[in-house]
């Protein structure tokens, strides 16, 4: 009997690298998800999300039930390890997940593609909101280096100086953007939006 092809998925493959290390329970999985940080780069908030992506990578015959632990203080815990096929899935998941950029549709581009609905007096101090979610969040980023042992190999943090690395691109241009909203060089009103529309109509 053959198994169905598993999609990839960012938690999929994370799963997976863990499993090399040493068979786990999902609980711990999820300890270990956390104690690594990866939850700056994985959903690992909700445990439902994680049962679910282990339920697809076994029945994919990409992990196995290694054995049931039975403690009196906890509930029964079932015990994963990865198969042959899921250790051959891993290698290919993540050489194209590293080599392949994927069409992926965050939702801050949608919503600037929209954003013409509000005035620009009222988006400048939206988007002023977002400015200061990522100087957070890029403050929280860079204590994470600060806090980081010596001696502690680069490839440990590496998602987290590429994260840092957007982060910081990002804040730059919507500064700039938000420079633009302000001295009115980044500027739009519905009439204007409606001559383009019937200029455009016109030239079809």
């Amino acid at each position: 009997m053959t198994t169905a092809p598993v999609k990839s998925s960012p938690l999929g493959l994370t799963v997976l690298v863990l499993l090399h290390h040493r068979p786990l329970h999902p609980y711990g999985i999820q300890q270990l998800l956390k104690q690594w940080g990866k939850e700056q780069v994985v959903n690992v908030g909700q445990r439902a999300g994680l049962y679910r992506t282990i339920e697809r990578l076994q029945a994919g015959g990409l992990i196995a039930v290694r054995q049931t632990e039975r403690d009196q203080q906890y509930p029964e815990r079932t015990v994963y390890e990865v198969t042959d096929e899921g250790r051959a899935v891993t290698r290919e998941w993540l050489e194209q997940m590293l080599a392949v950029p994927k069409a992926e549709f965050p939702v801050f581009p949608a919503a600037l593609s929209n954003m013409l609905m509000l005035e620009p007096d009222e988006v400048t101090p939206i988007l002023e909101r977002r400015a200061a979610h990522l100087a957070d969040q890029r403050a929280a980023l860079e204590h994470l280096f600060t806090e980081t042992p010596p001696g502690m190999p680069r490839i440990t943090l590496i998602e987290n100086e590429y994260l840092l690395a957007v982060l910081t691109a990002e804040e730059r241009w919507l500064q700039g953007v938000l420079s633009d909203l302000r001295d009115g060089r980044l500027t739009w009103s519905r009439e204007m939006l409606t001559a383009f529309e019937e200029a455009s109509s016109q030239a079809e």
